[in-house]
């Protein structure tokens, strides 16, 4: 029959074909590898953003001023919970840290008045992001977790508050007419900058601002809850 002659043998049209499919086939595979490889140094760039900022950071020491409101209280937590922590020179982590992983308890009285420690200092929850120092609830309870070992400041916690500390105010409480502001860490008086006492595990840290008062009950231990 005349025309065009055709191949009957499947087999044989499969291995015509082959040669013709193969480099198209290694170029999609070498294709999807490519597209693979930039995904995961995408993803290794941005999963831990906390890198740079760590090494940056964290591997300064502790700031020994507290920079933020001059009002009287209360104080609330900071609406912007990351320039708090700018503020205070430490990073903001996309999860806690594992190295350094200790708690301290911080009191603050005004004229023998408890003044609430607020939750989430430290803690952004719309940019879901947290310093290494930072607060879970309104307890008073410090968390410090860490990605590298680091002593943390009074300063720097009242920084995340937005909260002005100094050896002669709190916010806009000054010191004068009899009225001072003391630092105690464990039940003993601390003298010079109260910005630039540092956390250690299990301290209970009480900032006191008014007249002192003889006898007066200065805050030295906290019961932690098991596990902390």
């Amino acid at each position: 029959m005349a025309g065009k002659k055709t191949d009957r043998n499947p087999v044989l049209r499969a291995r015509k074909g082959q040669g013709r499919s193969t480099p198209l086939l290694i170029g999609g595979v070498v294709a999807v590898v490519a597209l693979l490889v930039v995904v995961i140094v995408v993803v290794a760039n941005t999963s831990k953003p906390q890198d740079n900022a760590t090494a940056t950071n964290l591997n300064s020491p502790p700031a020994t001023t507290a920079v933020g409101r001059a009002t009287p209280p209360p104080w609330p937590a900071p609406a912007d919970a990351t320039a708090a922590v700018r503020a205070a020179g430490l990073p903001m982590l996309t999860e806690e840290g594992a190295v350094e992983h200790i708690h301290a308890h911080l009191d603050v009285r005004v004229d023998g008045r408890a003044i609430e420690v607020p939750a989430f200092l430290g803690i952004d929850q719309n940019r879901a992001s947290i310093s290494p120092l930072h607060t879970h609830d309104p307890s008073g309870v410090v968390h410090i977790e860490s990605p590298v070992a680091r002593r943390f400041s009074l300063g720097e916690l009242f920084s995340e508050w937005d909260l002005s500390l100094s050896a002669n105010n709190i916010g806009s409480l000054r010191s004068g007419d009899g009225k001072t502001v003391r630092v105690f860490v464990n039940g003993k008086q601390q003298n010079g900058n109260p910005a630039a006492v540092t956390f250690s595990a299990h301290d209970e840290v009480a900032v006191l601002y008014g007249t002192p008062q003889p006898g007066e009950n200065v805050p030295s231990r906290y019961d932690f809850p098991s596990g902390e």
